[in-house]
């Protein structure tokens, strides 16, 4: 690590968070004594107090001495932590440095093989198949994930092999203090612009992170992607390390980058999609538990990181074909069961909150209820901030119509605050009346829901907010009313 700064006592504001947590709990692995504090108890605040952390609820000066002594250095999310918090604020009274969270991760990864997964959407799912591709053909990496995964239940591990896997996030551009070895960059859509500005700025942070891999390094670019494929033609006019992956269209829409990877061949099942994947003159035959294009585009990612990482390609194929999602990715929670006007309904939860990636889930719910043939698709979704509600209202609107039914909840505001005389229905006034109803109360959702359920439905809940909390309470109030 750093001799600029010790961090043998680190103490992390928001430690329950699902990127904090997961540094967190390298941190605690590597031997480091680990403090923090969080609004609230949850699942990861229990689970990193069980591996020796020492964690209090509230924020407060004096939470800086949970170990007696106070921190080495002290890590925040800038974005979701004011700097009026009184953590913050004793930290730099004391003298000791504040990082980033991002800044941390930096330092974690020095000295391994980085394989960072950056994009618009999709590094969530991309990171995980990495890491249980590569798991899965002995190479144990270390790794830090923005949701737990499913099988292994953690969101970070500190591994023995060289590589450690990672998110790049570009939501603040701190993906460009990262070295990475391999890149993906799996999209490129305008997002996050209240740090950027401007979609040019944000456009350009993705092109100066390709330009941090050495020239021995890998780039690997999805060619599906407009704009992600739009920089992988201008890398390779200038000699850069960079390898297309995707649709055998897309691959032959750009013939002027090197390729990696390419899907000739896939078709949804009843659970999830298959597809043929040809990396090397191998073609490899996938079964991915989870529907949707979209996820055969990440596990093809996946495998490409994987190979040039030093996997073998059969055993990274036997590792995405076990991968069994991520927490809050398409998660399954359960089958309404019995007889009686909901059964067999699906629940499923997911975090899409961008229009592109609502678009994808309901694509995907699509495709898994036509494979079964009968059923219709309702979601239940919460806007996410008031800045990306109001710059794509209409597109989100576009993207719900694909559903069969759609019960909006009002918006999530998360780090921002409430905009006067702004609600969700800057959406549903441009969704189809008759399948489509605004419901503000929280605790009617379930209900709202049920009025647009029958048997062999599909019901997705949406948004990167409290609306996960709604699928449990939706599966329960439609057993309950089977009886």
């Amino acid at each position: 690590m750093s001799t600029a700064i010790n961090f043998s006592r680190v103490h992390l504001v928001g430690i329950g968070g699902a990127g904090m947590s997961g540094v967190a709990r390298i941190l605690l692995e590597r031997s480091a004594i680990v403090t923090g504090s969080d609004a609230k108890d949850s699942r990861p605040v229990r689970a990193l107090r069980s591996m020796g952390a020492k964690v209090a609820l509230g924020h407060a000066a004096e939470n800086l001495r949970l170990a007696g002594e106070l921190p080495t250095v002290v890590v925040t999310s800038f974005a979701a932590i004011p700097q009026d918090n009184p953590e913050l604020v004793a930290a730099k009274e004391n003298g000791i440095p504040v990082i980033r969270r991002s800044d941390l991760l930096a330092e974690l990864m020095k000295g391994s093989q980085q394989i960072l997964i950056a994009g618009t959407h999709g590094k969530t799912s991309t990171t995980s198949m990495t890491v249980v591709a590569m798991q899965a053909a002995g190479l144990d990496p270390s790794f830090a994930i923005g949701g737990n995964l499913n099988r292994a239940g953690t969101n970070a591990h500190h591994g023995t092999g060289d590589a450690f896997v990672a998110e790049a996030d570009e939501s603040d551009a701190s993906l460009l203090g990262y070295s990475p070895t391999i890149a993906v960059i799996t999209n490129i859509e305008p997002d996050h612009l209240d740090f950027f500005e401007t979609e040019e700025k944000y456009f350009r942070v993705f092109e100066q992170f390709a330009a941090l891999v050495p020239a021995d390094g890998k780039i690997l670019v999805c060619l599906d992607d407009p704009h992600a494929a739009a920089l992988a033609e201008s890398l390779a006019e200038t000699g850069a390390p960079v390898m297309g992956y995707g649709s055998s269209v897309a691959c032959a829409e750009h013939p002027t980058v090197p390729r990696g990877a390419m899907v000739t061949a896939q078709e949804p099942t009843a659970w999830g999609r298959k597809a043929t994947i040809v990396i090397d003159k191998h073609a490899l035959e996938v079964d991915l538990q989870i529907p949707g294009s979209h996820m055969i585009l990440n596990a093809t990612a996946a495998l490409l990181a994987g190979y040039h990482a030093g996997g073998d390609l059969e055993k990274l194929v036997t590792g995405i074909n076990d991968f069994n999602g991520v927490r809050r990715r398409f998660e399954y929670h359960g089958t309404v069961h019995g007889e009686g006007p909901y059964t067999n309904v699906r629940v499923y939860d997911d975090y899409a909150h961008h229009p592109t990636e609502v678009t994808a889930v309901l694509t995907a719910a699509r495709e898994q209820v036509d494979a079964l043939g009968k059923g219709k698709v309702i979601a239940a979704f919460q806007p996410h901030l008031y800045s990306r509600t109001m710059e794509f209202a209409e597109d989100f609107a576009r993207a719900l119509n694909l559903a069969d039914a759609a019960v909006v909840l009002d918006i999530y505001g998360a780090r921002e605050k409430t905009v006067e005389g702004v609600d969700s229905r800057i959406i549903t006034q441009y969704m189809l009346p008759d399948s489509t109803v605004f419901e503000p109360d929280f605790s009617a959702v379930p209900a709202r829901v049920a009025e647009f359920a029958g048997p062999d439905d599909l019901v997705l809940t949406i948004g990167a907010g409290s609306v996960t909390m709604c699928a449990p309470e939706i599966l329960h109030y439609l057993q309950d009313a089977q009886s």
